[in-house]
């Protein structure tokens, strides 16, 4: 079976291979969803006027911010990952070559990837082959929702309902925060599959190819031996590296908590949540997944 119907570059496997995941509509680029949010199709950037087979820093609109990748690889600072900048890639107005290495995000996978029946958190997802530290993985990909429906959908799940729906919050030199709603529910593609670590091997980039709808594209941030779990943490921090905190924040709180088996040595116990989301007079009042 191929949980991708034949849409991804290579065929996305599923383990036990007779049992099937929960049926949704797949798709490997966001759709515009229910409620007049962005239309994540619409392209709205200029592209670069770069005549040559790839594009450079010095000489490309796309690279306003510096190169964004080396080797296919998320650009580095030493031996650190470097994602704290805007990721522009090169886009279809661009007069560059499809083979620009400023092009990595919108070709779509790039490792063997399987679904697979985890033994206390449902699905996963893991990799087939070595994924090298800095690569890119999969997009987290669905439906874009405005802030009604987003909140809409939140109020209408039940306690035993999975919440798939992240909210991505870029905070700008300006002071604006621009918000951005995911909901792979019931159009989506691999990412849904994809389990919290408190220390997890995947780490998530808005990346901005089309428009200024990102896309959210997700790296290795270690070298990925074949067949682990591929995780990330859904509070957005690269790294959980306060779970003491998180827990007494927990248990101030009267909400139905979910517990996190993670396994990791720091675990919260927990999943994550946005606890301002929780007060009854708020009409965030469920948890939504926030980077």
């Amino acid at each position: 079976m191929d949980v991708s119907g034949g849409l991804e570059n290579f065929p996305v496997a599923v383990w036990p291979r007779l049992e099937e995941p929960p049926a949704f509509q797949y798709s490997p680029d966001h759709v515009a969803g229910e409620g007049g949010g962005p239309d994540p199709s619409e392209v709205s950037l200029n592209g670069c006027s770069c005549h040559s087979s790839s594009c450079l820093a010095s000489t490309c609109s796309c690279l306003h911010y510096g190169e964004n990748y080396n080797n296919q690889c998320i650009n580095c600072e030493g031996n650190e990952l470097d994602f704290s900048k805007p990721v522009f890639e090169c886009n279809t107005m661009c007069r560059c070559g499809e083979l620009c290495q400023n092009r990595v995000i919108q070709r779509g996978l790039q490792f063997r990837l399987e679904v697979f029946k985890t033994a206390k958190k449902g699905w996963g997802l893991r990799n087939l082959e070595f994924i090298p530290k800095g690569r890119f993985v999969c997009e987290y990909a669905g439906e874009i929702l405005n802030f009604g429906e987003a909140c809409r959908r939140i109020q209408s799940q039940t306690s035993s309902d999975s919440n798939y729906i992240i909210a991505v919050r870029e905070h700008f030199c300006d002071g604006q925060i621009m918000e951005t709603f995911v909901d792979p529910t019931y159009i989506g593609n691999v990412g849904r599959f994809l389990n919290h670590s408190c220390e997890p091997n995947l780490f998530m980039v808005p990346v901005r190819v089309d428009s200024m709808v990102p896309k959210l594209a997700l790296f290795a941030n270690r070298d990925i031996c074949a067949n682990e779990e591929l995780s990330y943490d859904y509070s957005g921090r690269y790294h959980n590296s306060s779970p003491e905190k998180d827990q007494e924040e927990l248990q101030q709180v009267e909400v139905s908590k979910k517990p996190c088996y993670c396994g990791a040595k720091l675990c919260a116990n927990f999943l994550p949540y946005d606890s301002s989301l929780f007060h009854k007079d708020d009409l965030r009042s469920r948890a939504v997944e926030t980077l």
